[in-house]
Order: C-alpha cells, then structure tokens, then sequence
C-alpha cells in the first residue's frame, strides 16, 4: 500500500519539501491553468475556470439577494480621471499599464488599462446623481483587471486577473459604513459555507487601507505553509471619491450634499486559498459546493453486462437530484488510474459499481476528503450523495478550523514574537500601540505584516509588542501572499 501511495505521488513534491513547488505540481497536474505567452498572465483552463464560474453563480446569488445588480464599465480609464484623487494614483501607479497608441496613431491621452475602477465609475456616478430619489446605488461589476506585477504566481497574484467590484453610493456616513461591514459578512459567511475556509476578520491598519478609502475591511485565510491570505475587503470610501469627481445630491432639506461610497471585492486568488487550505499531497480536495464535478462515477469491469447500463442509471438519478456528475466510461484507461486521476483533480465523491456491487444492489462511496470507502445502497443514492456531500464540507471546514488555532501564536514581546513567526509558523496575535513605526519596526525585523485588527479584539496585555508603550489594539500579523 505505501508502495503505491509513492508511486501515486511521485510527480506531486511533497508540501512538507518544498509548499510553493506542490502548489504549482497541483495546479498544473490537475489541469486548472496553463502559462501564456504573456509574461505573468495566466490561462484558465476549463476545469479551472468552471470552479471560478461556481464562486461567480453562489456569490452573484447573495449580492442579489442583498439588492444588489450588475452593470459593466470600460476597460479603460483616461489619465485625468486616475490622476483626480492623489492618493489612489499614488497607490496604483507602480502596477499600471498603459495605452499610448491606437493604431499608428499616438494618442491625445494616454489611457489606463484598468487596475480597479473607482475613477471611471465615480465619473459616471457623477452624472447619475442628482437627488436623495437617486440613493441609493448598489451596482456590481464582474470583470478583469490589470496590475503590472514584478512578481506571479497563478491564482494568487498575476498581472491579469478576474474579480468582481462592489460600488455603491449612499447618502450618509451610517449607511456607507453599514452596506461596508454588511458586503464583508457575506464574503465570510460564503467563506466559510461554501469555500469552507475559516476567516478572521477586522480592520486593516492606516498603513494596509486601501488607497483612497477612509477605512479598509478585511478577512484573512491561514494557508498550510503558515502564510496567511488576504481573501477578500471592503472599503468605506468616505467622500474622498464624491468631492473629487463631484457627486453631490440635493437632500430633502434642499441641501446640496456630498454623497458617501463604498466598494468591496474578491477574486480568482481565492482558488489560490482553496488549493492552499485543503489540498494534500495527493492533489486538490475541492469545496463540494465549488467543484466542477461532485461525483464521478467509475464502472469497473465496464465489459461485464449490465455495468455500464446501471453506471448510466445511477448517472441519470444523480443528474435529475440537481448534482453535478461525471461518468467516466473510457475504455482507453485502468480503473486504479481513473481513481488517481479523480483523486488528484479533487473530486469529492467517487462512485464505483463493479458486476459484484450489483447482485448486492449497492455501490461502493470513496470520500475525497478521507480516502474512506464506504458501501452505500443504491436506493435513495441521491440522498445519501448529497447528505455525504454536506459532511465532507463540514469535515474540510473543522480541519481546516483546527489548522489554524494550532498555528495561531500570542506573543508578549519580540522575543516571542520571532520565535513564533520564524520556527512555528502561522498568525501572531500581538498587541499594537496604532504607530506606524512599530508597524514598521515589526516588518523589517521579522518580514511579517499587519492582517487585521479583529472585531473580536482580546486582551493579551497593556503593552506595545515592539516599543513597550502603552496598546491599543490586539493585531494579527504574519508572512503573507
């Protein structure tokens, strides 16, 4: 058996050898992406871009449900638009790409390939908004954006990238804020319930806030090499944005006033997290409710009558119970290779019916998540599938629940600290007295960065981690992607 499992894995680098080789090894083996031409961009292949195509359908399902709808801007951006807001260019300008030609011709304006679109829809937020009747807009955009990164990896950080962006207008400071922490929930509830990974969330520091916004939200994933993710935020723009492109609305009082924004968004990069989260050495454990296919069935011993007409029973009951199934009837391959093949891509339930499961009107159930094979009766099999898909999502959540607290670390001083962040690996949690040069200090003595100030704040001392000063706030640093 160990034998196998090494012959099996021999093409997959062990996580505990090299974390960054398996990361790429899965992602290539298991047919999720392929490098273009295009140096750092990446293509998405079928497989890859039907779990991205999954994450878009439940996550487009609760922006509706929260009265959300979706319109499409440009792709690209004037120069004098980018240029409006001083601090949001400053912010962007190393990772822009630009258009300075069309055709032969040179143009007038240079133009931006969008790396986010606040100025291009503030431009036309601007137009639209003239009264309190207008408010509020609570518009979303699915899109790609372009970021000129010096370093890529697939998935995580790529010079073009799909994500969608939240953009909405508000008439106040009260409701900005509340739609800003409100977007952020939905991003950990779906987090947790669909992608299974667990979240701790907070307020990014002066420092990590996103350029241009008043405050920064996020919530950050813990991945098995120790690194943490930034999964996902949401930001209160404040008025920064409505004063510099001019959105003002006459209020009930008849007052001319400025209007309050916010935006929020998530990407491929959490494909990235579900592959770093859950995956093991024999390939990916994909999130059933994400997975491309939840259930492949493996006939084995195809030529024996009556397989592969109940394998296509099974596969049609599956089916009609609103599963996402696969039968995998090729004769050009083994069963034991179908079963490796299947197990590297991450399927979470594999089925296999042989001649003997038949006479015992039965099918044998292996769960991605455990290897366990389970003997199952063919009546109501759509429930017992889907009931198994539940506790396979649950079981992967718990796991990688467990993963995280064991590889959560408080430090008192810096002592501690480093011996935390540099021989166990994983989240410090740490008190902070708010000052950029501690922030700072803490970077360059140990490469770790501030993740969030979490809303469920602890006690861990009345002390400064670095200066030893008095503290404000109990933080969450640690390496990250």
């Amino acid at each position: 058996m160990a034998q196998k499992k090494q012959e099996f894995v021999a093409h997959i680098t062990p996580r505990e050898e090299d974390f960054s080789q398996w990361y790429t090894d899965v992602i290539m083996k298991a047919d999720l992406v392929d490098y273009s031409p295009v140096k750092g961009c990446m293509v998405i292949k079928p497989y890859g871009y039907a779990i991205w195509e999954n994450i878009q359908r439940e996550l487009d399902e609760r922006f509706k449900a929260t009265g959300h709808k979706n319109a499409y801007f440009p792709l690209f951006i004037p120069e004098s638009l980018l240029k409006k807001e001083e601090e949001h260019v400053e912010g962007f300008a190393p990772e822009v790409a630009w258009v300075t030609h069309g055709g032969d011709e040179e143009l007038a304006e240079r133009l931006v390939v969008r790396p986010t679109s606040e100025t291009i829809i503030c431009a036309m937020y601007s137009k639209w908004v003239q009264s309190y009747r207008d408010l509020p807009l609570l518009y979303n955009q699915w899109c790609s954006v372009v970021r000129w990164e010096k370093s890529t990896r697939p998935f995580l950080r790529t010079s073009e990238f799909l994500w969608q962006e939240g953009h909405t207008v508000h008439a106040s400071y009260e409701e900005a804020q509340e739609e800003t922490l409100k977007m952020l929930d939905v991003y950990d509830e779906f987090a947790k319930n669909v992608l299974a990974i667990p979240m701790i969330t907070g307020q990014k520091t002066e420092k990590e806030k996103f350029a241009g916004a008043l405050s920064t939200y996020t919530m950050e994933a813990l991945m098995q090499d120790g690194k943490a993710l930034q999964a996902g935020t949401s930001h209160n723009l404040g008025q920064h944005f409505a004063k510099v492109f001019d959105i003002q609305y006459l209020d009930k009082d008849g007052q001319l006033k400025y209007v309050w924004q916010t935006s929020w968004g998530v990407s491929t990069r959490l494909i990235g997290g579900i592959i770093m989260v859950h995956g093991d050495e024999r390939g990916l454990v994909l999130p059933p409710k994400v997975a491309p296919i939840q259930v492949v069935i493996v006939p084995v011993a195809m030529h024996k009558e009556g397989v592969l007409e109940k394998a296509r029973e099974l596969y049609d009951e599956l089916k009609k119970a609103g599963l996402r199934v696969e039968l995998d009837d090729r004769d050009t391959q083994s069963p034991g290779w179908k079963f490796n093949e299947w197990e590297l891509k991450g399927v979470p339930i594999r089925l296999e019916i042989g001649p003997r499961d038949i006479k015992n009107n039965q099918v044998v159930l292996v769960r991605r998540d455990s290897l366990e094979k389970i003997g199952a009766s063919m009546e109501d099999i759509s429930d017992t599938v889907i009931n198994m898909l539940d506790s396979i999502n649950d079981g992967i959540y718990e796991k990688a629940l467990s993963m995280r607290d064991e590889h959560t670390y408080a430090a008192g001083n810096m002592d501690e600290f480093k011996e935390a962040l540099e021989n166990k690996k994983g989240f410090v949690k740490a008190m902070w007295c708010g000052r950029r040069e501690c922030e700072d200090a803490i970077k360059d003595a140990t490469g770790a960065t501030t993740r969030c100030m979490p809303f469920k704040q602890e006690h861990l001392g009345d002390k400064c981690v670095c200066c030893g000063q008095e503290a404000k706030h109990m933080v969450y640093f640690a390496k990250a992607y």
